[in-house]
């Protein structure tokens, strides 16, 4: 939340404080029996809903206490209440039920209990209870609403982000079939055409006969075509991942994620399939943690040759460890649907013939655990 955000909440709240406290003391001018102790009773529980978002059970309380004692010394109308409605909003709002509903009933009794036994008085009372049960209800439906906006953003966020990743990969399964064309057709059209070409002039030297300028032409631009395929086939093919996992790790660190990397075993040169999908890893992870961990801190281990589950290091010379553990929000009661990521991150490493757990620790946050066989550099 930007500072400017802080500061207009801020101002809101001293607003609502000040119009709170406007209210309750211009209808107590109106009472003759007012004293200077009901006034600063006023005052007090007014300028308490100022704190309201950083404190809302200390200012329900503050404002049940004060408003409770002005209705017993000062029997006042049901206006004033709006201190303890106020305060009892805010703490609904905020899922305190069971706080907000005793607050009720406390100020509800002190200002039934000093009045005097007329059915005046229990009209006013009556009125008073279902402002207290609409300032309940409706500080628990705008929590609710806000848990929906907040929900539909996130799937907004999470839509966007699954849509540019099965975009990226559609581009990329269009490059790779394109190439596949050009090199199935184009290569073998423009290769058969050097050949011949070639040959033609390899004959007309052998023969002492002058080699026709076309036919150099012919095999000059069939080899560079030649060339020129073969470099637009490596850029059509190029999926190699822009850095290394350390670099992940370190721009993770600049976003403000807390990372810590550790590397155990002789690092050595992988298999560029291997690479490449150990990079994807553990970016994904690393996106995962910072979209869904909230302020976590992450442990990303990379082992060349050891299997470090946790509970026993198995050595495995011909294994490619990846974990990353974070201690964020997540509960195992309630596991995350596989998205685009997950699911694309479990293509890869199935596809290497290795294995994948990504699922909620039991003592709390998420896990990622990739097992890639190095059979390649053994």
């Amino acid at each position: 939340m930007s500072g400017r955000q802080v500061d207009r909440r801020r101002l809101a709240d001293v607003v609502l404080a000040a119009v709170v406290g406007a209210l309750g003391t211009g209808v107590a001018a109106f009472d003759d029996g007012t004293t200077a102790l009901d006034h600063a009773l006023i005052a007090l529980a007014s300028a308490a809903l100022a704190f309201h978002r950083t404190a809302p059970r200390a200012v329900l309380a503050v404002a049940t206490v004060l408003g409770t004692a002005y209705a017993v010394h000062a029997h006042p109308g049901p206006l004033s209440a709006l201190p303890v409605l106020g305060a009892v909003h805010t703490a609904a709002r905020v899922g305190h039920r069971g706080v907000a509903a005793a607050g009720s009933a406390v100020f509800l009794a002190g200002y039934v209990a000093t009045g005097p036994g007329t059915q005046n008085v229990a009209e006013r009372a009556g009125l008073l209870a279902g402002w207290f049960l609409c300032a309940v209800v409706t500080g628990l439906a705008d929590r609710n609403w806000q848990a929906y906006l907040r929900q539909t953003e996130q799937r907004a966020l999470e839509a966007e982000r699954t849509r540019e990743e099965a975009a990226l990969r559609r581009a990329g399964e269009e490059r790779l079939r394109i190439a596949r064309e050009l090199h199935d057709s184009l290569t073998h059209s423009i290769s058969i055409v050097k050949l011949q070409a070639g040959v033609a002039v390899h004959l007309a030297r052998k023969r002492g006969d002058e080699v026709p300028p076309a036919l150099l032409a012919i095999q000059e631009a069939s080899g560079e075509a030649m060339r020129e395929l073969r470099s637009a086939l490596q850029v059509l093919r190029a999926d190699e991942p822009a850095g290394t996992p350390a670099l992940l790790v370190e721009r993770a660190r600049a976003a403000g994620l807390a990372v810590d990397l550790t590397v155990t075993g002789d690092e050595r040169p992988l298999p560029r399939a291997v690479d490449r999908a150990a990079y994807r890893i553990v970016q994904e992870a690393l996106t995962n943690a910072a979209r869904h961990a909230g302020p976590a801190k992450v442990r990303v281990r990379i082992g060349y040759g050891t299997g470090d589950t946790g509970e026993a290091t198995v050595q495995s010379m011909g294994e490619l460890t990846i974990d990353v553990d974070d201690d964020g929000a997540a509960d195992p009661a309630r596991p995350p649907v596989p998205g685009t990521g997950l699911t694309g991150m479990r293509e890869r490493v199935t596809a290497l013939g290795g294995t994948l757990c990504a699922a909620p620790r039991a003592e709390g946050g998420f896990s990622v655990r990739a097992r890639l066989p190095l059979a390649e550099t053994a």
